[in-house]
């Protein structure tokens, strides 16, 4: 598709919606207020709102490389707390997919350059999972189960940071994780037991309880 084409279809897009609801735009920028923040990855064939089957200003949406939340990354903090703080979101899903290029670039032993540093955050889901992952015969089968892994770290990373501490402790926030089957098209909710997975972890991570009641 080249970039006359995408200005064309914006102007269908725009006419389209006006044609449905003649204050549709000044509606959209007054301003936004979603449920839901989603982590999801940067490939090209997975779009949040179109895979979910919502519309503009129902979802705050980050996406990077193998939707990853590291607490190193400023970009990621910054919308987690701005999504957590400001407009109060009642959900946070990181959402991997089956065929994840950056998982599986990964898995393999070689040297991608500016891309190492990256990666080897999803080298160290391996490292933390390697019992399990080398009991998998099967390649493929091998591959989605580290995508599964991945979206629970980064979970477990979105639970650590201070934001969602309070704000689940309140009882105002869930975190989920999800995996899209991109054979399928299909959603697919992994029922993460954070409990079991936390146990043992949260007692170097937690906030003070007297720390989270004064926020």
């Amino acid at each position: 598709m080249n970039i006359e084409q995408i200005f064309k279809n914006n102007e269908v897009w725009v006419n389209e919606k006006l044609g449905v609801d003649s204050e549709y735009f000044k509606n959209l920028a007054s301003g936004q207020n979603p449920d839901i923040l989603y982590i999801g990855c940067s490939d090209s064939r997975v779009t949040a709102e179109e895979v979910m089957g919502v519309k503009p200003g129902d979802v705050f949406v980050m996406r990077n490389i193998s939707n990853m939340v590291s607490n190193l990354d400023l970009s990621a903090m910054s919308v987690i707390d701005y999504a957590v703080s400001v407009l109060q979101v009642k959900n946070i899903v990181i959402c991997g997919h089956y065929g994840c290029g950056g998982v599986k670039a990964a898995m393999q032993s070689k040297d991608l350059g500016i891309l190492n540093p990256w990666l080897r955050n999803i080298r160290d889901v391996y490292r933390l999972h390697r019992d399990e992952l080398n009991d998998i015969e099967d390649e493929e089968e091998k591959y989605r189960r580290l995508v599964e892994l991945n979206v629970q770290e980064q979970c477990v990373n979105v639970i650590k940071t201070a934001d969602v501490q309070i704000a689940v402790r309140k009882g105002q926030l869930a975190v989920h994780g999800w995996v899209m089957d991109m054979a399928t098209g299909k959603l697919i909710d992994l029922k993460i037991d954070f409990e079991k997975v936390l146990e043992g972890i949260m007692e170097i991570y937690h906030l003070d309880k007297d720390e989270i009641d004064s926020k």
